[in-house]
């Protein structure tokens, strides 16, 4: 124990609770999100949350997700009055570092220009450039190559965000590519 505190007090300091929070989209490759959490909640004193797109709902199942989801509803259901918490703000108060996998196209676009339309968008739009961003950004190898989608990657990484890159591989529709 540090002089002067407790034994109690240093535990609890030693296990603090690392918090990241997942972002998933509508990116077919969002069916993995069951896979994601489950392997992040192996590593010890981590706490996952997980904000999901309404577009990302379509390729998973809800009831394979063993942490709290969130989702547009949500922040309006949360919010009645001024004096009422605002949870996208809550959120990235809680988040020690975020995690958007997989990042689609469309919201890739809508980050690069600062659209913020869904509880994820403005949770990102709202984001601690302290803390750490990750993005892995997941579309069809066509979307990919489009000459923007490069400069969007870069505007994320401008404003402090990390990439992690995209892999080759066969492509749910049968292509092979990023």
């Amino acid at each position: 124990p540090e002089p002067g505190f407790p034994a109690e007090k240093n535990l609890l300091v030693t296990e603090k609770k690392f918090h990241i929070l997942v972002g998933v989209t509508g990116s077919v490759a969002a069916l993995k999100l069951p896979l994601l959490v489950t392997e992040l909640l192996k590593i010890p004193r981590l706490e996952v949350k997980v904000v999901t797109t309404e577009r990302a709902k379509h390729f998973y199942n809800a009831q394979e997700i063993p942490v709290t989801l969130y989702s547009d509803e949500d922040e309006w259901k949360l919010w009645k009055g001024r004096s009422d918490p605002v949870l996208h703000i809550e959120l990235r108060r809680w988040a020690d570092l975020m995690l958007v996998a997989p990042l689609d196209a469309n919201t890739l676009a809508k980050l690069a220009s600062g659209i913020c339309d869904n509880l994820l968008t403005c949770v990102i739009r709202a984001w601690d450039l302290s803390k750490p961003l990750l993005f892995c950004p997941a579309m069809n190898t066509a979307m990919w190559e489009h000459p923007i989608t490069s400069r969007q990657v870069e505007q994320l990484k401008g404003f402090g965000y990390k990439e992690i890159p995209c892999v080759v591989k066969k492509l749910v529709c049968g292509d092979e590519g990023q």
